[in-house]
């Protein structure tokens, strides 16, 4: 039986899976990893990823039974991370994480605006990879090169130099378009083009398992090592969001949603940007700050599904009586101040709309504004010319909740679909080699109960808008498209 190997290298642990190619997980293995944080600084150990990822992936291995063949391994990653290591692939620095803020974009987005314009995102970020790589290269020495997290780990399993992906080249300022690096852009900025690696699609061979990797990870020599891509985007492949104008909705603590079009899509507020697919098509996206980790922080210490039984079961009540009392609660629940997508307002605060009688209300009112801005992102990419049309899959914490997910189906007035299994670590199966029709598993579809929940919405909608967050237009569009 063949197997593939995937490996989610994120922020707080690494995770290795071998899946089958029927989609059975016959191996796993997890490490945690630590990190160092002070204000802006947010630093790892780039040994410590390949220490950990190879305890990982020896434990998943080590569960397979005899005669089992492991056709290839892919590595996701943390999108921006970045670090410089010397010609023969050592780290000369520290990682510095996608949420390390101590650089400065202004530099880069003077310089390579029009690329980054041509692009669809309009701007950089500190937090992304090419202003830290050039915060890092102020004192290196002249063989200093930058790896992304995956490259080094991928460097490591092969033992040679390897090509980055696009992927997680995007926040390094890669032509997502011409697919190289913009070198008039690098040039301007005072990195050397002999120092950038060559940039592949996700999904393109690197090379195989060296000798010595195999002693560390238990990977057999000559297993072919795949290009991988960024953890949000192995994500939307483990949850089988490949076909043009399908969405993969991921709400946990905060709201990403990624889906797939033909074309790339441009932004004129530049809060959804794409990555490039392994097949050349165009992964748009975006990322809120709203989501359930509001309800720690609102409702401390509560059984949350108890919450959710009574919650359901109040609905059911409603619905059932055909009672008319006063509209719901709505809370815009924002985890932090800002909003990132599906509108830029920095200055945006969390609100709630009515007077939640106890706690089951305000944990009602928390999941239903949840669902509004789910349901606002379709609206905005809409209004941008993306396909929405198409599956809607659902991943994240919160699909633990029945309640939540049938009030999400209600909200976007269509069906929803949950998967078996919707870990990075299995888009980077898939990625490797594996059929995504058979290692894909559904476990159902949840379709919307017939609840109308348009009034609130459309209110909810009119006070981001009064509060001077929301765009008119996109405001305008949610509720032309409400009335359809």
């Amino acid at each position: 039986m063949s197997v593939w190997i995937g490996i989610d290298l994120g922020t707080q642990s690494v995770r290795a899976l071998a899946v089958a190619g029927d989609g059975r997980v016959l191996g796993s293995g997890s490490r945690p990893l630590t990190s160092h944080r002070d204000g802006p600084r947010h630093e790892q150990d780039p040994e410590q990823w390949w220490r950990e990822l190879a305890a990982a992936t020896r434990e998943a291995l080590r569960g397979l039974p005899p005669g089992e063949r492991v056709e290839g391994v892919a590595v996701d990653a943390t999108s921006g991370t970045i670090l410089l290591t010397d010609s023969r692939g050592n780290p000369l620095t520290p990682a510095l994480m996608y949420d390390d803020r101590r650089a400065d974009a202004e530099r880069v987005n003077e310089v390579g605006a029009a690329v980054w314009e041509r692009l669809g995102y309009r701007r950089m970020q500190p937090n992304w990879a090419l202003p830290k790589l050039l915060w890092l290269l102020r004192d290196a020495p002249r063989d200093a090169r930058p790896a992304h997290q995956s490259d080094f780990v991928n460097r490591r399993l092969t033992g040679h130099e390897v090509a980055t992906d696009l992927s997680n080249a995007l926040k390094t300022g890669v032509d997502l378009i011409e697919e190289r690096w913009p070198l008039e852009v690098f040039d301007a900025l005072g990195v050397p083009a002999r120092i950038l690696p060559e940039v592949v699609r996700p999904g393109t061979r690197l090379g195989t398992v060296c000798a010595a990797a195999a002693e560390e990870t238990g990977l057999p020599v000559g297993t072919p090592v795949i290009a991988g891509t960024t953890d949000g985007c192995a994500a939307q492949l483990g949850a089988g969001a490949q076909q043009v104008g399908s969405w993969n909705s991921v709400l946990g603590t905060t709201l990403v949603l990624k889906g797939v079009t033909k074309e790339l899509i441009y932004d004129p507020l530049g809060v959804v940007y794409s990555h490039r697919a392994p097949d050349g098509s165009w992964l748009p996206g975006g990322a809120s700050s709203t989501g359930a980790g509001v309800l720690s922080r609102d409702l401390p210490g509560r059984d949350l599904d108890a919450l959710a039984e009574l919650a359901a079961a109040r609905a059911l009540s409603e619905r059932a009586a055909a009672r008319q009392g006063p509209a719901p609660a709505v809370t815009y629940p924002l985890v932090s101040r800002g909003e990132r997508f599906p509108f830029a307002a920095p200055a945006a605060e969390s609100f709630t709309l009515g007077d939640p009688a106890d706690d089951v209300e305000r944990y009602a009112a928390i999941l239903l504004g949840a669902a509004f801005v789910e349901r606002l992102c379709f609206d905005y990419l809409d209004l941008l010319g993306a396909p929405v049309d198409g599956e809607v899959i659902l991943t994240g914490g919160a699909t633990r909740s029945a309640y939540w997910t049938g009030l999400r189906a209600d909200v976007l007035r269509r069906p929803v679909t949950l998967r078996e299994n919707a870990e990075p670590a299995l888009g980077m199966a898939v990625l490797a080699g594996g059929d995504p029709a058979r290692m894909i598993r559904t476990r159902a579809v949840v379709q919307p109960s017939g609840a109308d929940l348009r009034e609130p919405y459309l209110r909810f909608v009119a006070e981001l808008e009064e509060r001077g967050w929301l765009d008119a237009r996109a405001a305008a569009h949610a509720r032309e498209r409400t009335a359809r």
